[in-house]
């Protein structure tokens, strides 16, 4: 079972921008979604975007405007790019990947430890 492994995260003010990966440790090319989930302080895991093999893209708990993911079979990575970054984006983001999109947290497995995203002044 391919395993993820998220970096990026950090402290940024409001406004500023970060971008999170996501190495997977076994081929992405059979993997028709990757997700980026979030869950914020005192809540549970939620979809923020995810992308299919087919380029398509959902962006249901995110701005879209702000955030945009994106994927690289060659390189096994995924990414999200965060922009204007506001204080209710702090979370710890997480990454997965299975054969659906959805905002169905139990649909994926073996969820790693994630990266701390802090947007504060």
């Amino acid at each position: 079972q391919v395993q993820f492994v998220e970096s990026g995260g950090g402290l940024v003010q409001p406004g500023g921008s970060l971008r999170l990966s996501c190495v997977a440790s076994g081929s992405l090319s059979n993997i028709y979604a990757v997700v980026w989930y979030r869950r914020r302080p005192g809540g549970q895991r939620e979809l923020v975007a995810g992308i299919t093999s087919l380029g398509t893209t959902d962006y249901t708990g995110a701005d879209e405007g702000r955030f945009t993911i994106s994927r690289d079979d060659v390189h096994r990575t995924v990414y999200l790019q965060m922009n204007s970054l506001k204080p209710e984006d702090t979370g710890v983001y997480y990454c997965n990947g299975g054969d659906v999109l959805t905002n169905i947290e139990s649909e994926y497995h073996s969820w790693g430890q994630g990266t701390q995203v802090t947007v504060s002044s």
